[in-house]
């Protein structure tokens, strides 16, 4: 991009409450004040609503923010359809859904110049975006940072960093996420990635149903898992930039592109609650068994995307962070098991307590998907020790593990077949040790 260019500071604001109305405004005034819409928006500015939900859904679940803009976003050249690369949407039809236990270890290195729109993988998903329903998993490596910019109008973006620290250049401002962070850009708000090391890595959940929210926490009463206090979300930033910019729109599957005269990233100030956020899961907080047996992994749950059947989400992102185990006469790990969910689990830093680490292992930067029903649990090692462990209070707080489960079947895209081999491996050697009462 070239010509004048004008930022405020990088800045956060706590959003106090998720999914409440928040402003900002990177020039005094730019807000206007009891009109969303008026005759002439102030500072010459033009007033535009972006909605993230139908106008008539009920007042609790309608997502939407207004902006005010230098340049209307109608203000743009026709698109043109361009490469996808690495990039697949559902339906996904390239395979058949696979019941097998698949392990894969972390993306190679690109090539150079690759940013994080040209480093997106996919690996696979489900539903269908022209419905907006279903996920799809995505990798990304990338070792440049953008200088175009990028929106989904088919679902919303969660990010999880593996290595190496993000700048996220939004219409709303200015978003740092870091490894151990993760960021939530919503469908169709326009962003490009910065790097702020030599390379980046991690994973994104393309959550294509109703917007991620906090999950009801029923019997837990009202304090726990994710506080809503602790969302962040930037400040006010815009760019007066003219000159041309590379604008790239994903549209039912596919990427289209235009170059635009100018830079969208111009909001000066904004209000609404369809916002980018970041949030910190060492915030998450832990619940667990202060007396017997190991709880349903659904209590780590830090966001979910609500489905038409209640309490079946269509994905759910749930976090295993540092936490203290004291579980009396109790199996620790996570137990063997068989879900009606899909689950694909990542690895942010350090090891799991339920897989064995190391070269061909679960490492960070990698990943597993066990489709529903598939039966898994902890491996032989981790059994073999959980079982003969002296159970004392222990600290868990040497790995960052987390899940995309999804109610549906995740089916593989053809260039994710670079699949560890003798996965099914871990599993051998879990001898009889049934002996009947005579």
């Amino acid at each position: 991009m070239s010509g004048d260019s004008r930022k405020t500071a990088e800045g956060l604001t706590y959003l106090s409450g998720f999914g409440n109305e928040h402003s900002s405004e990177a020039v005094p005034g730019a807000l206007p004040e009891g009109r969303n819409s008026p005759q002439r928006a102030p500072l010459g500015l033009y007033a535009e609503q972006l909605s993230g939900s139908a106008f008539t859904e009920p007042r609790a679940h309608n997502r939407r923010s207004w902006l005010y803009r230098i340049r209307p976003s109608a203000a743009h050249p026709a698109f043109t359809h361009t490469h996808n690369g690495w990039i697949r949407t559902a339906p996904f039809t390239e395979s058949v859904p696979d019941p097998n236990r698949l392990r894969w270890s972390p993306l190679s290195d690109p090539a150079d110049g690759t940013d994080f729109l040209a480093g997106l993988w996919t690996l696979g998903g489900n539903g269908d975006v022209t419905q907006r329903s279903g996920m799809a998993v995505h990798l990304y490596h990338a070792n440049s940072s953008m200088d175009r910019v990028f929106s989904d109008a088919d679902g919303e973006l969660l990010i999880v960093p593996e290595r190496g620290g993000l700048l996220l250049h939004t219409e709303f401002g200015l978003l740092h996420v870091e490894p151990g962070h993760v960021a939530l850009v919503p469908r169709g708000v326009r962003f490009r990635v910065e790097l702020l090391d030599a390379s980046a890595r991690g994973y994104v959940c393309e959550n294509y149903g109703a917007p991620f929210r906090l999950p009801d926490l029923g019997p837990i009463g009202a304090n726990g898992l994710a506080n809503a206090r602790d969302f962040q979300a930037p400040v006010a930033a815009y760019e007066d930039v003219e000159g041309p910019v590379e604008v790239v729109n994903k549209f039912c599957g596919n990427l289209w592109t235009a170059t635009y005269d100018h830079s969208p990233l111009d909001v000066v100030a904004w209000h609404g609650n369809h916002v980018p956020y970041i949030y910190d899961l060492r915030r998450f907080n832990v619940l667990g068994t202060i007396s017997y047996d190991h709880p349903d992994p659904s209590i780590f749950t830090v966001l979910t995307s609500p489905s038409d059947t209640p309490g079946l989400a269509g994905v759910d992102f749930v976090v295993f962070a540092p936490r203290w185990l004291v579980g009396e006469d109790t199996f620790r790990p996570p137990y063997f098991h068989r879900n009606v969910m899909s689950e694909y689990m990542g690895l942010v830093e350090g090891a799991y307590d339920a897989k064995t680490a190391g070269p061909g292992g679960f490492v960070p930067g990698g990943g597993s998907l066990h489709n529903m029903m598939s039966a898994h649990g902890p491996d032989r090692e981790t059994f073999d020790r959980a079982s003969a462990a002296e159970l004392g209070p222990q600290k868990v707080d040497d790995g960052l593990a987390f899940m995309f489960e999804t109610r549906w079947p995740v089916t593989l895209t053809a260039h994710a077949d670079h699949l560890q081999p003798h996965y099914d491996d871990v599993w051998r050697g879990l001898e009889r040790h049934f002996r009947p009462l005579r």
